[in-house]
Protein backbone atom coordinates (compact mmCIF):
# COMPACT_ATOMS: atom_id res chain seq x y z
CA UNK A 1 0.00 0.00 0.00
CA UNK A 2 1.53 3.31 -1.17
CA UNK A 3 2.42 5.81 1.92
CA UNK A 4 -0.05 8.66 1.97
CA UNK A 5 2.12 11.34 2.61
CA UNK A 6 5.05 10.16 -0.31
CA UNK A 7 2.62 9.65 -2.73
CA UNK A 8 -0.83 12.06 -2.03
CA UNK A 9 -3.42 11.98 -4.54
CA UNK A 10 -3.70 15.64 -3.65
CA UNK A 11 -1.58 18.30 -4.12
CA UNK A 12 -2.60 19.92 -0.58
CA UNK A 13 -3.25 18.96 3.08
CA UNK A 14 -5.26 20.37 6.30
CA UNK A 15 -2.72 21.43 8.59
CA UNK A 16 -3.36 21.14 12.08
CA UNK A 17 -5.60 24.06 14.01
CA UNK A 18 -5.40 24.35 17.32
CA UNK A 19 -6.89 21.36 19.51
CA UNK A 20 -10.28 21.18 18.64
CA UNK A 21 -10.95 22.34 15.22
CA UNK A 22 -9.14 19.24 13.57
CA UNK A 23 -9.03 16.86 15.86
CA UNK A 24 -11.59 14.45 14.09
CA UNK A 25 -11.21 16.56 10.56
CA UNK A 26 -9.65 13.06 9.05
CA UNK A 27 -13.37 11.26 9.94
CA UNK A 28 -14.53 14.46 7.15
CA UNK A 29 -11.52 14.29 4.54
CA UNK A 30 -9.79 10.97 4.58
CA UNK A 31 -12.08 9.17 2.68
CA UNK A 32 -11.18 11.52 -0.15
CA UNK A 33 -7.68 11.28 -0.44
CA UNK A 34 -7.06 14.39 1.48
CA UNK A 35 -4.48 14.43 4.29
CA UNK A 36 -5.42 16.24 7.95
CA UNK A 37 -3.03 16.87 10.90
CA UNK A 38 -4.57 16.21 14.51
CA UNK A 39 -3.25 17.74 17.53
CA UNK A 40 -1.73 15.89 20.62
CA UNK A 41 -1.59 18.21 23.01
CA UNK A 42 -5.17 17.65 24.65
CA UNK A 43 -5.53 14.18 26.06
CA UNK A 44 -8.62 14.81 27.75
CA UNK A 45 -10.37 16.47 24.17
CA UNK A 46 -9.00 13.20 22.68
CA UNK A 47 -11.18 10.93 25.15
CA UNK A 48 -14.05 12.87 25.80
CA UNK A 49 -14.04 12.72 21.13
CA UNK A 50 -13.63 8.91 21.42
CA UNK A 51 -16.43 8.56 24.00
CA UNK A 52 -18.79 10.83 21.46
CA UNK A 53 -17.90 9.04 18.13
CA UNK A 54 -17.54 5.62 19.86
CA UNK A 55 -21.34 5.93 21.08
CA UNK A 56 -22.28 7.90 17.28
CA UNK A 57 -21.21 4.63 16.19
CA UNK A 58 -23.02 2.30 18.22
CA UNK A 59 -20.34 1.14 19.50
CA UNK A 60 -19.48 -0.07 23.24
CA UNK A 61 -16.89 2.65 25.12
CA UNK A 62 -14.56 1.40 28.05
CA UNK A 63 -13.24 4.77 29.88
CA UNK A 64 -9.33 5.63 29.84
CA UNK A 65 -9.34 7.55 33.29
CA UNK A 66 -6.57 10.03 33.68
CA UNK A 67 -5.78 8.15 37.03
CA UNK A 68 -4.66 5.06 34.96
CA UNK A 69 -1.01 4.07 34.23
CA UNK A 70 0.43 6.31 30.76
CA UNK A 71 -3.65 7.11 30.50
CA UNK A 72 -2.19 9.88 28.35
CA UNK A 73 -0.11 7.51 25.66
CA UNK A 74 -2.73 4.72 26.31
CA UNK A 75 -5.96 7.41 25.06
CA UNK A 76 -3.92 8.34 22.01
CA UNK A 77 -3.83 5.38 20.94
CA UNK A 78 -6.85 4.40 21.33
CA UNK A 79 -8.53 7.67 19.68
CA UNK A 80 -6.08 6.77 16.50
CA UNK A 81 -6.68 3.16 16.37
CA UNK A 82 -10.73 4.43 16.07
CA UNK A 83 -10.22 6.69 13.79
CA UNK A 84 -7.94 4.34 11.47
CA UNK A 85 -10.88 1.97 11.91
CA UNK A 86 -13.33 4.35 10.87
CA UNK A 87 -11.79 5.64 7.71
CA UNK A 88 -10.57 2.16 6.64
CA UNK A 89 -14.15 1.55 6.45
CA UNK A 90 -15.22 4.40 4.97
CA UNK A 91 -13.03 4.05 1.90
CA UNK A 92 -14.82 -0.07 2.15
CA UNK A 93 -18.45 2.08 1.69
CA UNK A 94 -16.54 4.31 -0.91
CA UNK A 95 -15.26 1.82 -3.02
CA UNK A 96 -18.70 -0.49 -3.33
CA UNK A 97 -20.61 2.87 -4.07
CA UNK A 98 -22.05 3.28 -7.79
CA UNK A 99 -20.79 5.85 -9.86
CA UNK A 100 -23.52 8.20 -10.28
CA UNK A 101 -23.97 12.10 -9.84
CA UNK A 102 -23.69 12.89 -6.00
CA UNK A 103 -22.34 9.38 -5.16
CA UNK A 104 -19.21 9.12 -2.80
CA UNK A 105 -16.92 8.01 -5.12
CA UNK A 106 -17.99 9.80 -8.00
CA UNK A 107 -17.03 12.98 -5.53
CA UNK A 108 -13.72 11.58 -4.85
CA UNK A 109 -12.89 11.58 -8.29
CA UNK A 110 -14.34 15.03 -9.27
CA UNK A 111 -12.46 16.55 -6.19
CA UNK A 112 -8.64 15.44 -7.38
CA UNK A 113 -6.54 17.87 -9.49
CA UNK A 114 -5.54 16.56 -12.57
CA UNK A 115 -2.91 13.85 -12.72
CA UNK A 116 -3.31 10.37 -14.34
CA UNK A 117 -5.44 9.20 -12.05
CA UNK A 118 -7.93 11.89 -12.80
CA UNK A 119 -7.53 11.46 -16.26
CA UNK A 120 -8.24 7.51 -16.57
CA UNK A 121 -12.05 9.32 -14.51
CA UNK A 122 -12.14 11.16 -17.61
CA UNK A 123 -11.04 8.28 -19.73
CA UNK A 124 -14.18 6.50 -18.23
CA UNK A 125 -17.09 9.08 -17.87
CA UNK A 126 -16.28 9.19 -21.74
CA UNK A 127 -16.10 5.65 -22.46
CA UNK A 128 -19.55 4.09 -24.18
CA UNK A 129 -18.81 0.39 -24.27
CA UNK A 130 -20.26 -1.42 -21.33
CA UNK A 131 -17.41 -3.78 -20.86
CA UNK A 132 -14.76 -1.16 -21.16
CA UNK A 133 -16.42 1.11 -18.74
CA UNK A 134 -17.04 -1.53 -15.79
CA UNK A 135 -12.97 -2.67 -16.75
CA UNK A 136 -12.10 0.89 -15.93
CA UNK A 137 -14.43 1.36 -12.78
CA UNK A 138 -12.84 -1.54 -11.12
CA UNK A 139 -9.07 -0.13 -12.30
CA UNK A 140 -10.46 3.17 -10.40
CA UNK A 141 -11.95 0.95 -7.25
CA UNK A 142 -8.51 -0.46 -7.20
CA UNK A 143 -6.93 2.73 -6.74
CA UNK A 144 -8.30 4.60 -4.31
CA UNK A 145 -6.19 5.71 -1.07
CA UNK A 146 -7.02 7.07 1.66
CA UNK A 147 -5.48 11.07 2.93
CA UNK A 148 -3.41 10.42 5.95
CA UNK A 149 -4.33 10.48 9.77
CA UNK A 150 -1.33 12.44 10.51
CA UNK A 151 -0.75 14.04 14.04
CA UNK A 152 1.53 17.04 15.05
CA UNK A 153 3.37 17.01 18.31
CA UNK A 154 4.68 20.86 19.80
CA UNK A 155 8.29 19.31 20.85
CA UNK A 156 8.35 22.57 23.74
CA UNK A 157 5.01 21.35 25.18
CA UNK A 158 6.79 18.77 27.18
CA UNK A 159 5.34 19.34 30.97
CA UNK A 160 7.06 16.72 33.68
CA UNK A 161 4.20 14.14 34.75
CA UNK A 162 3.45 13.54 38.35
CA UNK A 163 1.65 10.71 40.44
CA UNK A 164 0.92 11.55 44.38
CA UNK A 165 3.66 14.80 44.28
CA UNK A 166 6.38 12.39 42.17
CA UNK A 167 7.92 12.98 39.16
CA UNK A 168 7.18 10.12 36.67
CA UNK A 169 10.28 10.32 34.53
CA UNK A 170 10.69 11.83 31.34
CA UNK A 171 9.10 9.11 28.84
CA UNK A 172 6.11 9.74 30.81
CA UNK A 173 6.22 13.82 30.05
CA UNK A 174 3.53 15.48 27.41
CA UNK A 175 5.46 14.97 24.27
CA UNK A 176 7.12 11.22 25.50
CA UNK A 177 3.52 10.30 26.13
CA UNK A 178 2.27 11.43 23.02
CA UNK A 179 4.70 10.14 20.87
CA UNK A 180 4.49 6.39 22.70
CA UNK A 181 0.78 6.89 21.61
CA UNK A 182 1.50 7.58 18.42
CA UNK A 183 4.29 5.11 17.59
CA UNK A 184 1.59 2.74 19.37
CA UNK A 185 -1.45 3.03 16.83
CA UNK A 186 -2.10 1.00 13.86
CA UNK A 187 -1.54 4.22 11.77
CA UNK A 188 0.25 4.64 8.45
CA UNK A 189 0.52 8.53 8.30
CA UNK A 190 2.69 11.22 9.33
CA UNK A 191 4.34 12.63 12.97
CA UNK A 192 4.83 16.56 12.67
CA UNK A 193 6.74 17.54 14.71
CA UNK A 194 7.02 21.66 15.53
CA UNK A 195 8.07 24.42 17.38
CA UNK A 196 11.72 23.45 17.72
CA UNK A 197 14.41 20.86 18.59
CA UNK A 198 13.13 18.12 21.58
CA UNK A 199 16.24 16.03 21.80
CA UNK A 200 14.79 13.53 24.04
CA UNK A 201 12.10 13.50 22.18
CA UNK A 202 14.40 13.06 19.21
CA UNK A 203 16.43 10.02 21.09
CA UNK A 204 13.15 8.52 21.68
CA UNK A 205 11.81 7.75 18.38
CA UNK A 206 14.59 5.54 17.79
CA UNK A 207 13.00 3.14 20.09
CA UNK A 208 10.13 2.27 17.63
CA UNK A 209 10.55 0.33 14.57
CA UNK A 210 7.51 2.27 12.46
CA UNK A 211 10.01 5.02 11.84
CA UNK A 212 12.74 3.08 10.61
CA UNK A 213 12.65 1.88 6.99
CA UNK A 214 12.07 -1.61 6.06
CA UNK A 215 13.76 -4.29 3.70
CA UNK A 216 12.67 -2.17 0.48
CA UNK A 217 12.94 0.97 1.97
CA UNK A 218 9.41 1.56 2.97
CA UNK A 219 8.76 3.71 6.46
CA UNK A 220 5.42 3.17 7.82
CA UNK A 221 5.50 6.43 10.47
CA UNK A 222 7.49 9.24 8.50
CA UNK A 223 8.40 11.87 10.20
CA UNK A 224 7.56 15.55 9.07
CA UNK A 225 9.44 18.47 10.51
CA UNK A 226 8.24 21.80 10.66
CA UNK A 227 10.47 24.43 9.62
CA UNK A 228 10.76 28.40 9.11
CA UNK A 229 14.29 27.95 7.05
CA UNK A 230 17.32 26.08 5.49
CA UNK A 231 19.09 26.15 8.70
CA UNK A 232 17.00 25.23 10.83
CA UNK A 233 15.62 21.98 8.14
CA UNK A 234 19.27 21.17 7.73
CA UNK A 235 20.67 21.15 12.29
CA UNK A 236 17.29 19.02 12.52
CA UNK A 237 17.57 17.27 9.81
CA UNK A 238 20.90 15.73 10.54
CA UNK A 239 19.98 15.29 14.34
CA UNK A 240 17.47 12.78 13.89
CA UNK A 241 19.59 11.14 10.97
CA UNK A 242 22.08 10.60 13.49
CA UNK A 243 19.36 8.65 14.99
CA UNK A 244 19.16 6.93 12.33
CA UNK A 245 15.48 8.66 11.69
CA UNK A 246 14.87 10.28 7.91
CA UNK A 247 13.15 13.17 7.37
CA UNK A 248 9.81 12.59 4.80
CA UNK A 249 9.21 15.90 4.53
CA UNK A 250 9.91 19.50 5.29
CA UNK A 251 6.98 21.58 5.82
CA UNK A 252 7.76 25.49 5.39
CA UNK A 253 5.64 27.38 7.22
CA UNK A 254 5.52 31.52 6.97
CA UNK A 255 6.84 32.71 10.38
CA UNK A 256 3.74 35.50 10.79
CA UNK A 257 1.09 34.95 8.31
CA UNK A 258 -0.06 32.36 9.83
CA UNK A 259 -2.15 30.35 12.45
CA UNK A 260 -1.94 30.05 15.76
CA UNK A 261 1.83 30.57 17.19
CA UNK A 262 3.91 33.19 15.20
CA UNK A 263 7.58 33.41 14.80
CA UNK A 264 9.36 36.61 13.34
CA UNK A 265 12.16 35.01 11.84
CA UNK A 266 14.30 37.84 12.06
CA UNK A 267 12.75 39.51 9.29
CA UNK A 268 13.13 36.37 6.96
CA UNK A 269 10.65 36.49 4.07
CA UNK A 270 9.13 33.42 2.62
CA UNK A 271 9.95 33.70 -0.86
CA UNK A 272 13.73 33.40 -0.08
CA UNK A 273 13.40 30.85 2.37
CA UNK A 274 11.68 28.65 -0.63
CA UNK A 275 14.42 29.72 -3.10
CA UNK A 276 16.92 28.49 -0.75
CA UNK A 277 15.14 25.15 -0.56
CA UNK A 278 14.83 24.92 -4.16
CA UNK A 279 18.20 25.26 -5.04
CA UNK A 280 19.62 23.45 -1.80
CA UNK A 281 17.48 20.53 -2.28
CA UNK A 282 20.11 17.70 -3.66
CA UNK A 283 22.59 19.76 -1.45
CA UNK A 284 20.09 19.02 1.82
CA UNK A 285 19.45 15.57 0.85
CA UNK A 286 22.87 14.50 0.44
CA UNK A 287 24.10 15.73 3.82
CA UNK A 288 21.55 14.13 5.08
CA UNK A 289 22.07 10.70 3.66
CA UNK A 290 25.84 10.64 4.63
CA UNK A 291 24.99 11.67 8.67
CA UNK A 292 21.48 8.81 8.19
CA UNK A 293 23.68 5.79 6.66
CA UNK A 294 26.06 6.44 10.20
CA UNK A 295 23.72 6.35 11.81
CA UNK A 296 21.64 3.32 10.61
CA UNK A 297 24.89 1.18 10.85
CA UNK A 298 25.72 2.48 14.86
CA UNK A 299 21.95 1.30 15.68
CA UNK A 300 23.01 -2.30 13.89
CA UNK A 301 20.47 -1.37 10.54
CA UNK A 302 21.40 -1.66 7.13
CA UNK A 303 20.83 1.70 4.50
CA UNK A 304 19.21 1.15 1.72
CA UNK A 305 21.64 1.99 -1.26
CA UNK A 306 20.00 5.34 -2.12
CA UNK A 307 18.25 8.05 -0.30
CA UNK A 308 14.83 7.88 0.58
CA UNK A 309 12.49 10.40 -1.28
CA UNK A 310 11.46 13.52 0.51
CA UNK A 311 9.36 16.04 0.03
CA UNK A 312 8.93 19.74 0.61
CA UNK A 313 5.83 21.68 0.95
CA UNK A 314 4.69 24.88 2.24
CA UNK A 315 2.13 26.86 4.35
CA UNK A 316 0.80 30.62 5.76
CA UNK A 317 -1.48 32.56 4.23
CA UNK A 318 -2.21 30.88 1.28
CA UNK A 319 -5.54 32.25 -0.31
CA UNK A 320 -6.14 31.80 -4.19
CA UNK A 321 -5.43 28.92 -7.22
CA UNK A 322 -2.77 31.68 -8.80
CA UNK A 323 -0.82 31.81 -5.45
CA UNK A 324 -1.08 27.97 -4.86
CA UNK A 325 0.64 27.53 -8.57
CA UNK A 326 3.50 29.90 -8.06
CA UNK A 327 4.68 27.94 -5.26
CA UNK A 328 4.42 25.11 -6.80
CA UNK A 329 5.94 26.15 -10.33
CA UNK A 330 8.46 28.47 -9.19
CA UNK A 331 9.81 27.08 -5.81
CA UNK A 332 9.06 23.77 -6.92
CA UNK A 333 7.35 22.96 -3.82
CA UNK A 334 5.37 19.33 -3.52
CA UNK A 335 2.10 20.55 -1.62
CA UNK A 336 0.57 23.62 0.04
CA UNK A 337 -1.03 23.67 3.28
CA UNK A 338 -4.81 25.28 3.55
CA UNK A 339 -5.68 26.28 7.22
CA UNK A 340 -7.53 29.43 8.14
CA UNK A 341 -10.01 29.24 5.05
CA UNK A 342 -11.11 26.18 6.10
CA UNK A 343 -12.47 27.60 9.35
CA UNK A 344 -15.70 28.88 7.20
CA UNK A 345 -16.09 25.16 5.66
CA UNK A 346 -18.13 23.68 8.53
CA UNK A 347 -17.93 20.31 7.04
CA UNK A 348 -14.37 19.87 7.56
CA UNK A 349 -13.68 21.35 11.21
CA UNK A 350 -15.17 21.58 14.48
CA UNK A 351 -16.78 25.24 15.16
CA UNK A 352 -20.29 26.72 16.07
CA UNK A 353 -22.55 28.68 13.80
CA UNK A 354 -21.58 31.84 16.09
CA UNK A 355 -18.30 31.60 15.43
CA UNK A 356 -18.97 30.77 11.87
CA UNK A 357 -20.88 34.56 12.24
CA UNK A 358 -17.84 36.35 13.96
CA UNK A 359 -15.33 34.89 11.13
CA UNK A 360 -17.60 36.03 8.14
CA UNK A 361 -17.65 39.68 9.86
CA UNK A 362 -14.39 40.00 11.05
CA UNK A 363 -12.01 42.99 9.34
CA UNK A 364 -8.83 43.13 9.51
CA UNK A 365 -8.69 44.41 12.75
CA UNK A 366 -10.48 41.65 14.48
CA UNK A 367 -8.01 39.53 13.94
CA UNK A 368 -4.59 40.34 15.77
CA UNK A 369 -1.87 39.47 17.18
CA UNK A 370 -2.08 39.07 20.72
CA UNK A 371 -0.46 38.16 23.80
CA UNK A 372 -2.56 35.56 24.72
CA UNK A 373 -0.58 32.66 24.31
CA UNK A 374 1.25 31.53 28.31
CA UNK A 375 3.87 30.60 26.26
CA UNK A 376 5.00 34.25 25.80
CA UNK A 377 4.96 33.41 22.13
CA UNK A 378 2.77 36.47 19.54
CA UNK A 379 -0.14 34.52 19.05
CA UNK A 380 -3.06 34.97 16.71
CA UNK A 381 -6.67 35.37 17.71
CA UNK A 382 -10.19 36.82 16.64
CA UNK A 383 -10.79 39.40 18.95
CA UNK A 384 -14.61 38.76 19.10
CA UNK A 385 -14.07 35.11 19.92
CA UNK A 386 -15.96 34.19 23.23
CA UNK A 387 -12.77 33.49 24.80
CA UNK A 388 -11.56 37.29 24.23
CA UNK A 389 -14.82 37.91 25.66
CA UNK A 390 -15.06 36.01 29.20
CA UNK A 391 -10.82 37.28 29.59
CA UNK A 392 -11.98 41.09 29.16
CA UNK A 393 -15.49 40.10 31.31
CA UNK A 394 -13.33 38.96 34.21
CA UNK A 395 -11.15 41.58 33.92
CA UNK A 396 -13.92 43.95 34.28
CA UNK A 397 -15.16 42.16 37.45
CA UNK A 398 -11.92 41.92 38.84
CA UNK A 399 -11.40 38.48 38.81
CA UNK A 400 -8.75 38.73 35.57
CA UNK A 401 -7.52 34.63 35.31
CA UNK A 402 -8.31 31.30 34.42
CA UNK A 403 -8.98 28.45 36.96
CA UNK A 404 -6.79 26.77 34.44
CA UNK A 405 -8.52 23.28 34.62
CA UNK A 406 -6.14 21.13 32.06
CA UNK A 407 -2.62 22.85 32.72
CA UNK A 408 -1.21 21.75 29.68
CA UNK A 409 0.83 25.37 29.15
CA UNK A 410 2.25 25.01 32.88
CA UNK A 411 5.85 26.79 33.19
CA UNK A 412 5.84 29.70 35.25
CA UNK A 413 8.24 29.06 38.20
CA UNK A 414 8.02 32.73 39.76
CA UNK A 415 5.75 32.36 42.96
CA UNK A 416 5.58 28.61 43.11
CA UNK A 417 8.03 25.49 43.09
CA UNK A 418 5.68 23.57 40.82
CA UNK A 419 4.76 25.43 37.40
CA UNK A 420 1.81 27.02 36.97
CA UNK A 421 0.18 28.77 34.13
CA UNK A 422 0.69 32.45 33.35
CA UNK A 423 -3.34 32.70 32.63
CA UNK A 424 -4.06 31.00 35.92
CA UNK A 425 -5.76 33.07 38.33
CA UNK A 426 -3.07 31.65 40.92
CA UNK A 427 -0.57 33.18 38.63
CA UNK A 428 -2.04 36.97 37.99
CA UNK A 429 -3.62 37.46 41.79
CA UNK A 430 -0.03 37.23 42.61
CA UNK A 431 1.97 38.93 40.15
CA UNK A 432 -0.96 41.91 40.27
CA UNK A 433 -0.77 42.34 44.04
CA UNK A 434 3.90 42.13 43.83
CA UNK A 435 2.97 45.15 41.42
CA UNK A 436 0.61 46.75 43.36
CA UNK A 437 3.62 46.84 46.22
CA UNK A 438 6.36 47.79 43.48
CA UNK A 439 7.96 51.32 43.60
CA UNK A 440 7.18 51.54 39.52
CA UNK A 441 5.28 54.52 38.51
CA UNK A 442 1.52 54.02 37.36
CA UNK A 443 2.10 54.38 33.74
CA UNK A 444 4.73 51.62 33.91
CA UNK A 445 2.28 49.65 36.57
CA UNK A 446 -0.19 49.63 33.87
CA UNK A 447 1.82 48.52 31.23
CA UNK A 448 2.96 45.20 32.35
CA UNK A 449 -0.96 44.34 34.08
CA UNK A 450 -1.94 44.73 30.72
CA UNK A 451 0.50 42.31 29.63
CA UNK A 452 0.27 39.80 32.61
CA UNK A 453 -4.17 40.09 32.08
CA UNK A 454 -3.76 40.03 28.34
CA UNK A 455 -2.86 35.64 28.73
CA UNK A 456 -6.14 33.99 27.84
CA UNK A 457 -6.69 29.50 29.06
CA UNK A 458 -5.93 28.57 25.56
CA UNK A 459 -5.39 25.01 25.76
CA UNK A 460 -9.15 24.50 27.48
CA UNK A 461 -10.71 27.62 25.10
CA UNK A 462 -9.36 26.29 22.21
CA UNK A 463 -11.16 22.79 22.88
CA UNK A 464 -14.45 24.45 22.82
CA UNK A 465 -14.64 24.76 18.95
CA UNK A 466 -15.38 20.51 19.56
CA UNK A 467 -16.46 20.64 22.81
CA UNK A 468 -19.11 23.51 23.02
CA UNK A 469 -21.25 22.53 19.89
CA UNK A 470 -21.21 18.56 21.02
CA UNK A 471 -22.43 19.59 24.19
CA UNK A 472 -19.19 17.69 26.09
CA UNK A 473 -18.28 20.86 28.20
CA UNK A 474 -21.80 23.73 26.96
CA UNK A 475 -19.94 25.95 29.23
CA UNK A 476 -16.47 26.52 27.53
CA UNK A 477 -15.11 29.81 26.04
CA UNK A 478 -14.11 29.02 22.53
CA UNK A 479 -11.18 30.70 21.07
CA UNK A 480 -10.45 31.09 17.38
CA UNK A 481 -6.61 31.28 16.31
CA UNK A 482 -7.05 31.84 12.37
CA UNK A 483 -4.70 33.82 10.99
CA UNK A 484 -4.60 36.93 8.93
CA UNK A 485 -5.84 35.42 5.62
CA UNK A 486 -9.04 34.34 7.55
CA UNK A 487 -10.71 37.61 7.50
CA UNK A 488 -10.55 37.64 3.31
CA UNK A 489 -12.94 34.63 2.85
CA UNK A 490 -16.54 36.18 2.94
CA UNK A 491 -18.72 32.94 2.77
CA UNK A 492 -19.55 29.67 4.05
CA UNK A 493 -18.35 27.36 1.46
CA UNK A 494 -18.58 23.11 1.40
CA UNK A 495 -15.54 21.11 1.09
CA UNK A 496 -16.24 20.52 -2.79
CA UNK A 497 -16.00 24.12 -3.08
CA UNK A 498 -12.80 24.88 -1.38
CA UNK A 499 -11.18 22.44 -3.47
CA UNK A 500 -12.11 23.65 -6.31
CA UNK A 501 -11.07 27.35 -5.51
CA UNK A 502 -7.56 26.01 -3.94
CA UNK A 503 -7.18 24.04 -8.02
CA UNK A 504 -8.84 27.09 -9.57
CA UNK A 505 -11.71 25.60 -11.06
CA UNK A 506 -13.95 27.98 -8.92
CA UNK A 507 -13.52 31.31 -7.11
CA UNK A 508 -14.53 31.80 -3.96
CA UNK A 509 -15.56 35.41 -3.46
CA UNK A 510 -12.61 37.07 -1.20
CA UNK A 511 -12.50 40.68 -0.02
CA UNK A 512 -10.90 42.82 -2.33
CA UNK A 513 -8.22 44.53 -0.84
CA UNK A 514 -7.01 41.14 0.12
CA UNK A 515 -3.01 41.50 -0.59
CA UNK A 516 -1.00 38.83 -2.67
CA UNK A 517 0.08 36.18 0.52
CA UNK A 518 4.15 37.64 -0.37
CA UNK A 519 3.03 41.24 0.36
CA UNK A 520 0.89 40.39 3.40
CA UNK A 521 3.53 38.39 5.20
CA UNK A 522 6.04 41.63 4.29
CA UNK A 523 3.81 44.10 5.71
CA UNK A 524 3.60 41.88 8.81
CA UNK A 525 7.05 42.26 9.19
CA UNK A 526 6.96 46.22 8.94
CA UNK A 527 4.05 46.51 11.80
CA UNK A 528 6.39 44.54 13.99
CA UNK A 529 9.64 46.94 13.31
CA UNK A 530 7.37 49.27 13.90
CA UNK A 531 6.72 48.14 17.35
CA UNK A 532 10.08 47.21 17.97
CA UNK A 533 10.46 50.62 17.26
CA UNK A 534 8.46 52.70 19.28
CA UNK A 535 9.81 50.06 22.32
CA UNK A 536 12.99 51.27 21.79
CA UNK A 537 11.91 54.59 21.98
CA UNK A 538 10.52 54.53 25.19
CA UNK A 539 13.84 52.96 26.44
CA UNK A 540 15.65 55.73 24.94
CA UNK A 541 17.96 54.55 22.35
CA UNK A 542 18.54 50.70 23.48
CA UNK A 543 20.42 49.01 21.05
CA UNK A 544 18.89 48.15 18.12
CA UNK A 545 20.87 45.10 16.74
CA UNK A 546 18.39 42.74 16.41
CA UNK A 547 15.98 45.58 14.03
CA UNK A 548 19.20 46.45 11.82
CA UNK A 549 19.06 42.08 11.22
CA UNK A 550 15.74 42.48 10.50
CA UNK A 551 15.67 45.41 7.89
CA UNK A 552 18.94 43.95 6.23
CA UNK A 553 16.69 40.80 5.39
CA UNK A 554 13.94 42.52 4.56
CA UNK A 555 15.46 44.54 1.96
CA UNK A 556 16.92 41.33 0.68
CA UNK A 557 13.45 39.95 0.53
CA UNK A 558 12.20 42.91 -1.35
CA UNK A 559 14.96 42.50 -3.82
CA UNK A 560 14.17 38.89 -4.15
CA UNK A 561 10.15 39.78 -4.82
CA UNK A 562 11.18 42.57 -7.20
CA UNK A 563 12.37 39.55 -9.75
CA UNK A 564 10.17 37.52 -8.96
CA UNK A 565 7.47 39.93 -10.44
CA UNK A 566 9.44 40.33 -13.77
CA UNK A 567 8.18 36.88 -13.95
CA UNK A 568 4.55 37.38 -13.30
CA UNK A 569 1.85 37.80 -16.04
CA UNK A 570 1.15 41.51 -17.09
CA UNK A 571 -2.03 42.43 -14.58
CA UNK A 572 -0.48 40.40 -11.79
CA UNK A 573 2.93 41.92 -11.78
CA UNK A 574 1.96 45.46 -12.48
CA UNK A 575 -0.29 45.56 -9.13
CA UNK A 576 2.54 43.59 -7.19
CA UNK A 577 5.20 45.85 -8.06
CA UNK A 578 3.46 49.17 -7.35
CA UNK A 579 2.21 47.46 -3.79
CA UNK A 580 5.70 45.74 -3.27
CA UNK A 581 7.15 49.38 -4.14
CA UNK A 582 4.60 51.22 -1.37
CA UNK A 583 6.19 48.52 1.23
CA UNK A 584 9.68 49.50 0.42
CA UNK A 585 8.92 52.98 1.07
CA UNK A 586 7.29 52.20 4.39
CA UNK A 587 10.30 50.10 5.57
CA UNK A 588 12.62 53.47 4.65
CA UNK A 589 10.23 55.64 7.55
CA UNK A 590 10.43 53.07 9.99
CA UNK A 591 13.87 54.35 12.33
Amino acid sequence: MAHPLMNPVHKFYIPVMGTGFTIDTPLKVARYGISSVVSLVDDVLIEQMRKCLTRDNGQDYEEIRSDEEDSRAKRITSYLNMMDEMVENQIEKLRTSIFEKGSEITKYFEMLPESPLRSLYTTMQNTLDPEERARLQETLRRKISPGGIDVNIMTKLDRARLSKGQDLGPKFSDAMSALRGYASSHLRSSLVLSAGMNRKLFSYLAEFGDFFPDDVGDVRKCIVLKVSDFRSALIQGKLLAKQGLWVSEYRIESGLNCGGHAFGGKGTLLGPVLEEFRDKKEALRDQVYDTWVTGLENLGRSAPGTPLEFRVTVQGGIGTAEENELLEKTYQVDGTGWASPFLLVPEVVNIDPAHVEKIIKARENDVHLSESSPLGVPFWSLKTSASEEHRLELIHNGKPGSACPKGFLVSNTEFTKAPICAASRAYQRRKLDELDHSELSREERDEIESHVMAKACICHDLAGSATVPRGIDPDANTAVCCGPNTVYFSQVAKLREMVDHIYGRINLPLNSSRPHMFLKELSLHLDGLRAEAERRRKELGACNCSADKVRDNLLSGIRHYRDLATRLVSGQKDEFSTKLETLRGELDRIR
